[in-house]
């Protein structure tokens, strides 16, 4: 009896040693990342293909694979990056015939990536109508995921300057009642697509507050959409009606200089404008048309820049 303990406690050690010598799987993303960060490509890919060998293909593993493709986008190496992003594409759809995107959040992460990394890589070698027809099939499929927003983010990023700006859903709302962007029409207006756990969005603020008291001559105005994401403090589980009071005591603490923003409150509004990235800041000009799309925050001289732009008659 003891013999067979021992035979078991064997097994059992030599079992946890080899899933010690193993990198944990959120290790290999970081690893990954962290080579990349230091222009260590070698070192990146010796490190996919030893975790491959061992524990197959992965969505971890795919999601590390994005990385070498948004890797190369940051060099420049647009080849490199369409390679690396149709293997992820190709690898994904293949785990998708036995698991839904969203049921693991690498997944969502890797397509999406991947989608992103390609259209780029399309428009960068002038294939412009390309990469858009790609984004609007992927949206066919894949709109009703996590990666809807991603797509539409990329989509408009190739497509949605020079048209007319979708119209705002305003069902719901805080602050003063949001007017239509068609009754706006005669003046510059500034979307500021924010969330309630966004630093960069608190940051922002005071910008988008200095540059609507300066425009203000010119009839600037600014209109804050944001959603409800199903959680409030900590990421704390909420019911609709306890976020949105959540969100009204961020709006109240840190968006003081912009409180009488009207504030539409709608998932709808973050998908049409692909607001996947908090901020997103969308600039309209006197003819209800978009005259620039940016996802991410953006500092005072270039959004004065692009409002004083937008704002010319």
């Amino acid at each position: 009896m003891r013999i067979g303990v021992g035979k078991k406690a064997g097994a059992l050690t030599a079992a946890l040693l080899w899933a010690i010598s193993l990198p944990a799987q959120a290790d290999l993303i970081e690893d990954v990342r962290t080579q990349l960060s230091r222009n260590a490509i070698s070192s990146a890919e010796a490190e996919l293909s030893s975790y491959k060998s061992r524990q197959g293909v992965t969505p971890e593993y795919l999601e590390a694979l994005s990385w070498m493709a948004r890797g190369a986008v940051a060099s420049q190496q647009w080849d490199k990056a369409a390679s690396y992003a149709t293997e992820t594409r190709t690898l994904c759809e293949q785990q998708l015939a036995k698991r839904k995107l969203d049921a693991d959040p690498h997944l969502p992460t890797a397509l999406g990536a991947a989608y992103e990394v390609l259209a780029q890589s399309m428009a960068e070698k002038g294939q412009q109508a390309e990469a858009v027809r790609l984004l609007r099939s992927a949206l066919a499929r894949y709109a009703a995921t996590s990666i809807g927003p991603r797509l539409q983010k990329n989509l408009n990023l190739l497509s949605l300057v020079g048209h007319p700006a979708p119209a705002l859903q305003a069902t719901q709302y805080l602050g003063p009642k949001p007017p239509t962007l068609a009754s706006l029409k005669g003046s510059p207006v500034l979307l500021f697509f924010w969330a309630h756990w966004c630093a960069d969005c608190k940051a922002e603020a005071p910008v988008i507050a200095r540059l609507r008291q300066e425009f203000a001559p010119q009839g600037l105005v600014v209109v804050g959409p944001t959603q409800l994401y199903g959680y409030a403090a900590q990421g704390n589980d909420a019911s609709p009606e306890q976020e949105r009071t959540y969100i009204e005591s961020v709006r109240q603490r840190y968006y003081g200089s912009l409180l009488d923003m009207p504030v539409p409150l709608s998932k709808r509004n973050s998908n049409v404008y692909g607001a996947s990235t908090t901020p997103t800041i969308v600039v309209l000009n006197r003819a209800g048309q978009v005259a620039m799309y940016h996802p991410g925050a953006m500092r005072y001289e270039e959004l004065r820049a692009a409002i004083e732009k937008a704002a010319g008659r």
